[in-house]
């Protein structure tokens, strides 16, 4: 076994809400894993933004954690999601961000703000290096680039949480552990040239050193794989959970898989190595982009799941 390789505990069940994300369709059924939010009353609809937010619960020995796994950038649509949702922010034992990118955080300070009175002090906020770095974004033709703000980190400390910065695996609540800073080993997946990160004087080509997932191993069924963006490569991102588990079979993957405008023969790269994981389930979330969803359900019709703000996935032992 390989040297990074650590002992990971085995959950009963692990289920995701999908608190926010890009797309919501009121009218789409549930899936193989997923069960749909379903309106009760006129006007009580999901929100859905250019963002992305996770509440996750895992089950171990019979108890249930909770955590969230990064924010949105709606407050409002956030809270209001949760509340429609019903998750109890009290529950929560641990928050972390995936990277320091405004769609994933910029919601944090409201919702740890409205949290505060039902959270314990110290509780931890876990974020991978840089996450509080200043970002840009240099769209093509532009000549300076466009600031995307950053999240302080004396703003989360001054709500009474821990900021825990990581760059290796670590487990934040029973049977939820965050990857670690994620290895490159494919030769494809790479940080688009326009995003920008504030190191020295000026901006430089962001390369998300410090960008985090989180894995589950589902007892009998293998990992379950979250990403934020995964602008380290999603496959580069299941293949470090594999590495530092030990464990091959990949039950499901979901999540941001940052190839929105990504070239054709990228997408097709990236849906092969994924197929050939052989997952029980695939759900591509937010920077996906429209033509790689397109080629997910193409070539994995039985494994895809289109995914709809508010839904709920659950993975258990049998």
């Amino acid at each position: 076994m390989s040297p990074t390789t650590m002992q990971v505990n085995e959950v009963d069940r692990v289920t995701v809400w999908v608190v926010t994300d890009n797309y919501y369709d009121a009218l789409r059924p549930d899936a193989k894993f997923a069960r749909r939010y379903r309106a009760e009353a006129a006007g009580t609809s999901i929100h859905a933004e250019h963002g992305l937010c996770y509440y996750i619960e895992t089950v171990v020995g019979g108890k249930s954690s909770g955590c969230m796994f990064d924010f949105g950038q709606d407050s409002r649509g956030v809270a209001n999601n949760l509340a429609l949702l019903g998750i109890e922010l009290g529950n929560i034992k641990a928050f972390s961000l995936s990277h320091g990118h405004f769609d994933h955080f910029l919601a944090a300070l409201p919702i740890l703000e409205s949290a505060r009175a039902f959270l314990a002090a110290g509780t931890p906020f876990y974020v991978g290096e840089e996450c509080f770095s200043h970002r840009y974004l240099l769209r093509p033709g532009d000549t300076s680039p466009m600031d995307l703000g950053r999240l302080k980190k004396e703003d989360i400390e001054a709500l009474g949480l821990t900021v825990v910065e990581v760059s290796e695996p670590i487990e934040i609540i029973p049977g939820a552990y965050l990857t670690g800073n994620i290895e490159r080993v494919t030769p494809y997946e790479k940080v688009p040239p326009v995003l920008l990160i504030e190191r020295g004087e000026k901006p430089e080509p962001d390369d998300f050193r410090g960008e985090q997932a989180i894995f589950f191993n589902v007892k009998g069924k293998g990992l379950v794989v979250l990403s934020g963006c995964a602008h380290a490569g999603i496959v580069n991102t299941v293949e470090q959970a594999r590495k530092v588990s030990g464990i091959e079979k990949i039950h499901a993957v979901m999540g941001g898989f940052h190839l929105i405008n990504a070239k054709p023969e990228i997408i097709k790269k990236t849906v092969e190595d994924i197929k050939a994981m052989q997952p029980d389930c695939v759900v591509p979330t937010h920077c996906t982009g429209f033509e790689a969803l397109e080629a997910f359900k193409r070539e994995m019709v039985e494994e895809f799941t289109l995914n709809t703000a508010g839904s709920r996935y659950t993975f258990e032992k049998n």
